[in-house]
């Protein structure tokens, strides 16, 4: 390989005869041989478009001659085009604060400009990459603000993938809003629920979560440039850092704007870590969605099987004809990464320092990686998955008759010990809620009947109230009920109404033929709800 030697105040070193980098990205090339991963590109823009602003600015203020500034802002505009990319060399594990990514910027900005103007590569005679490329800045204000900026721009990503997921959750809460089944809790049964309601619940949590990230994003937009080494702003002054920011405002169309306490800033890597912790609480609120699904998909004939997910590839290897939810599968692994990306990013702000953080290329890597396939995921999830889930509408209402748990609305009625004892009996028998209540004496058929209407359970309100009827009945209130045990057998709820028993069918099946009449003979399911006599029933 040729080599061209180049000079630093170490010595010399042989840089790569082609390479637009000098000697301090050459050495951090040889002293961080560690990962193979080199920065990210939102980070390698966000710092060419300090560099661009930073040399209008100085230029501006009549610091830096315009012909030089203008070679660097020409050369900054080729690496914002997509040129020269391959330049950006340095490990994402360095010397701390960035000073190795900085001076990669340096280097690569200063030889574009230097041919530019006519000159050589290595020979920085008309433009340095510390003199003029690096004026009026430290990596201190450079690599804080670069950070921030490509987070940034990595959330813009992420906020689009995330608003297209909770569109796709609130279809299918409207899709399947008349699909009843049974809720769990503790992954036991618990009381009736429609599948619209559990995926409203999805959407909810995944737009909450990203509205909480949007909050945290904009104190990214407090910037410490122009604080160079520490938040003095030596050899930088508040005119240049207002010119600089508002280029950079201006270029990326947010509200940036200098920090209220550059020492704040200069200091912590706070508002990063903040940024973090939503960012976590995301894919904490995916990763639980995509295990409901894993949960509620578990068959085809062995498991809850109460939506189907789109097949998307084999399942195994070695058992034919297995299909597994393979994109959950993969969004639980993003979302474990994730949260361990924000380990990462705590102890690493954690380990600040007096007047700097030194651990910032770990936090801008960290928190830029977990945006980045945090988004990628959810846009996946959304598309490959979401979109194609179907309800099993007939095998939620299967598991829905078996459950015991509808009994809890007769609590307000018969008392919780008295409704516990029932629930315990039909589990340890296999008898009906329905068949004990009324062999105990305790509801009228018809209140029962209104009573265990589930779709009622699915709204608030206590099923079979009509207050209607109550007002002049006895006065007892609810907190003063009569015990089940005191009230003479087939005594129903004082003042609540008898409605005319409705038959209730399970989704996709058809009514059993009548004989002459025209009314649908029906049997009744376990919990007591008519159901139609063509159905097995199951136990």
């Amino acid at each position: 390989m040729k080599a061209r030697v180049e000079r630093d105040p170490l010595g010399e070193v042989r840089v790569p005869a082609d390479a637009f980098y000098g000697a301090q990205t050459q050495r951090a090339v040889e002293n961080f041989p560690i990962s193979g991963l080199t920065a990210p590109p939102e980070l390698v823009t966000a710092t060419v478009l300090i560099k661009k602003a930073a040399a209008d600015a100085n230029a501006s203020l009549g610091r830096l001659d315009r012909e030089i500034a203008d070679a660097i802002i020409a050369a900054a505009d080729t690496i914002l085009a997509g040129q020269h990319r391959d330049q950006f060399v340095v490990d994402i594990y360095q010397a701390g604060a960035g000073t190795s990514h900085n001076m990669n910027t340096n280097e690569v900005l200063a030889n574009l400009a230097e041919e530019r103007l006519g000159g050589r590569r290595g020979s920085y005679k008309r433009v340095h990459p510390n003199d003029h490329v690096n004026m009026g800045q430290s990596t201190n204000d450079v690599f804080p603000t670069a950070t921030r900026l490509a987070v940034l721009t990595a959330m813009t990503s992420l906020s689009g993938a995330t608003d297209g997921l909770a569109t796709a959750l609130e279809r299918k809460r409207d899709e399947f809003a008349g699909v009843l089944k049974t809720g769990r809790t503790h992954l036991q049964d618990a009381v009736p629920i429609t599948l619209g309601q559990e995926f409203s619940g999805f959407a909810a949590n995944v737009r909450h979560a990203m509205a909480d990230i949007e909050r945290a994003a904009t104190q990214l937009y407090e910037l410490n440039l122009g604080s160079t080494a520490l938040g003095t702003g030596l050899n930088a002054g508040d005119e240049y850092t207002a010119h600089a920011i508002a280029h950079l405002a201006t270029a990326t169309g947010w509200a940036l704007r200098p920090a209220d306490d550059r020492f704040r800033v200069t200091q912590s890597m706070g508002d990063v870590l903040a940024y973090s912790a939503t960012v976590r609480r995301l894919a904490v609120e995916v990763g639980k969605i995509a295990s409901d699904l894993r949960l509620l998909s578990m068959g085809p004939r062995a498991g809850l099987a109460e939506i189907q997910l789109p097949a998307v590839q084999p399942g195994s290897s070695i058992m034919p004809g297995k299909v597994n939810p393979s994109i959950p599968e993969m969004v639980n692994q993003v979302c474990y990464q994730v949260i361990g990306c924000d380990a990462a990013i705590l102890a690493a702000a954690d380990a600040g320092q007096l007047e700097l953080n030194v651990m910032m290329p770990v936090i801008a890597w960290n928190a830029l990686h977990a945006t980045r396939i945090l988004g990628n995921a959810i846009r996946v999830f959304d598309q490959r998955c979401v979109t194609g889930i179907r309800a099993d509408e007939v095998r939620c209402r299967e598991l829905l008759d078996r459950s015991t748990a509808i009994a809890t609305a007769l609590s307000p009625y018969i008392g919780y010990a008295e409704t516990a004892d029932v629930a315990k009996t039909a589990i340890a028998t296999g008898r009906s809620i329905r068949e004990l209540v009324l062999e105990r004496g305790l509801l009228e058929p018809a209140q029962l009947d209104s009573i265990l209407a589930v779709e009622a359970m699915t709204t608030p309100g206590v099923p079979g109230e009509n207050k209607d009827t109550r007002v002049g009945a006895t006065k007892t209130s609810r907190g003063s009920r009569a015990r089940a045990g005191d009230r003479p057998a087939g005594a129903g709820r004082p003042g609540a109404a008898a409605p005319a028993r409705t038959t209730v069918r399970a989704a996709g099946s058809r009514p059993a033929r009548g004989s002459g009449s025209g009314r649908v003979a029906a049997t009744r399911s376990d919990h007591g709800l008519p159901r139609d006599r063509g159905r097995k029933r199951r136990r």
